[in-house]
């Protein structure tokens, strides 16, 4: 696509109302589309820069020597990632600035630090550093450095796997089965679904393959009370709704009244008739101690640093901190305790996250089993077994891009004895 003058100037005014992190990156992109309606040309170049240059902020910063304005990151970003050389963006181009971005190129990436070959904080490194390899940092990093592909989950209450391939291929849109979901799929190209007729007829959804596994390993049954804690906007309790086959009864718990209203148009098109929203204040509720005790499988897939979701949203990288780690750690901890009470005897309890750092994962679950003798942990592998998905795994799940080709997930299966 050819830079001009006017293309160059859409992505400097959307990377300086971005670059400051006020805001989650793509609630901010999404605004400024709205107000500049512009072609889906200048979308499309808006969104790949920016999302670019967050992905690689820490070397567009170095190669930009301390001059980091948003026109020098978007020209950096350009001439280093998008593919451009300088005749072509020449003609956009300032006096000094030709000579400059002849030396973007040159930066030798592997003569730098840990923490920008791998595009992560400094802290997150040394955090990264307790329990992975310089190795397996560098991995993780170069992976969350590519974009994610678009997984969609097949609602298996009106459709089956086989023909929604086949109507996607039929419509020419290159899609193959997900490796390890038996209801995923995995399409070559990010489309959008949202006019589809599998996607308003309620066929499928937008799910991470990773996010569908979780669901697995609850594995409600068809007759089971099931609490989905944590529900969100509801993607993970409309595919526990399926494997239950719409019977029994399912709680999608939570503490935003918005999210839970995202449910609604979901849920009217999924055909699941088993769900029932439920606004709670904090965790420890009335309405979720009037349930201790009575429920057989509990969903918590908790609130999170998100760091396993790099791919999609590059941003939560510099929006986190140690502070607000500590933050979530506290609420982890607090939010397991209290949906641990709701299971009966014999009861199973997943605690998830989408985050790669053992003190929201491996500690949070550690504490809490020392704490509850009445619980035992289930090896996440024994139990994808079960459910007859091929996906080596020890005590816990834990899903990275560059192995398993899906977000960075967690998760635990606890069982009350």
């Amino acid at each position: 696509m050819l830079i001009t003058e006017y293309r160059l100037d859409l992505v400097i005014q959307a990377l300086r109302a971005i670059l400051p992190l006020v805001h989650p990156a793509d609630t901010t992109l999404r605004y400024f589309f709205k107000n500049e309606r512009i072609g889906s040309n200048e979308r499309e170049l808006v969104a790949e820069t920016v999302f670019g240059v967050l992905r690689h902020r820490l070397l567009l910063e170095i190669t930009c020597a301390g001059n980091t304005t948003p026109r020098r990151m978007a020209l950096a970003w350009l001439v280093r990632f998008g593919g451009y050389n300088l005749r072509e963006i020449e003609p956009v181009l300032k006096r000094d600035e030709k000579d400059w971005l002849a030396t973007v190129k040159g930066v030798k990436v592997e003569e730098l630090p840990l923490s920008v070959q791998a595009e992560l904080p400094e802290w997150l490194v040394e955090k990264m550093r307790v329990s992975y390899s310089d190795a397996d940092i560098l991995a993780i990093g170069l992976s969350m450095q590519q974009g994610a592909p678009l997984d969609i989950r097949v609602n298996t209450l009106l459709a089956k796997r086989d023909e929604v391939l086949q109507q996607l291929h039929d419509k020419n849109i290159e899609a193959a089965a997900t490796p390890y979901s038996p209801a995923g799929i995995r399409l070559k190209k990010k489309i959008p679904l949202n006019r589809d007729a599998l996607f308003t007829e309620g066929k499928i959804e937008v799910q991470d393959e990773g996010s569908q596994l979780l669901g697995f390993l609850l594995a409600p049954k068809r007759n089971d009370m099931v609490v989905d804690f944590c529900a969100g906007a509801g993607g993970k309790t409309l595919m526990l709704s399926a494997l239950m086959n719409s019977q029994g009864r399912l709680y999608a718990m939570d503490v935003s009244e918005k999210r839970l209203a995202n449910l609604k148009p979901r849920l009217k098109r999924s055909g699941a008739s088993n769900i029932q929203p439920m606004l709670i204040s904090h965790e420890n509720d009335l309405k979720v101690k009037r349930l201790a005790g009575k429920i057989d499988r509990v969903l918590v897939d908790a609130p999170c640093s998100g760091l396993g979701t790099l791919r999609r949203n590059p941003d939560l990288k510099f929006r986190q901190s140690p502070g607000s780690l500590d933050e979530l750690v506290q609420k982890q901890a607090a939010i397991l305790a209290s949906a641990s009470r709701l299971l009966k005897k014999g009861g199973r309890l997943v605690y998830a996250t989408c985050s790669i750092l053992p003190e929201e994962n491996q500690l949070v679950v550690q504490a809490f089993l020392a704490a509850h003798p009445d619980f035992a942990l289930r090896p996440a592998g024994e139990v994808l077994q079960q459910q007859k998905i091929a996906l080596e795994m020890g005590d816990y799940l834990e899903l990275r891009p560059h192995v398993h080709g899906t977000d960075g997930f967690f998760a635990a299966v606890l069982e009350r004895i």
